[in-house]
């Protein structure tokens, strides 16, 4: 017996409902790479990501998700997202799987 039968069995009158598909993102894709640099400051490890050329506000979105997925602290300054860490590796394949193209700035 299957876990939804089992259901069906304890909830007769319930009836299944289907979940809407996820929307597709509405963050602008641009043409030129997002620069992932990585660098220190005081000493503590840092992932600097600069050369969006959409709204700010859409960067700022992706600021957000980065750092909710990630679980680290960051900000948004003059157009560049930080986020705490040397996660490079793990944000450009983030980045790459929501369609924008990134290159990698140094080491």
């Amino acid at each position: 017996m299957d876990f939804k039968d089992q259901l069906k069995n304890l909830f007769p009158e319930h009836k299944e409902t289907v979940e809407p598909e996820v929307k597709k993102s509405t963050i602008w894709l641009q043409d030129a790479p997002i620069l992932c640099k990585y660098e220190k400051r005081k000493g503590k490890p840092i992932t600097i990501l600069e050369g969006y050329t959409g709204a700010s506000a859409d960067f700022k979105i992706l600021a957000k998700e980065i750092k909710t997925k990630l679980s680290v602290g960051g900000s948004f300054k003059d157009d560049k997202i930080i986020i705490q860490g040397d996660y490079r590796d793990k944000i450009m394949s983030m980045l790459k799987e929501k369609g924008f193209k990134v290159k990698r700035v140094g080491g």
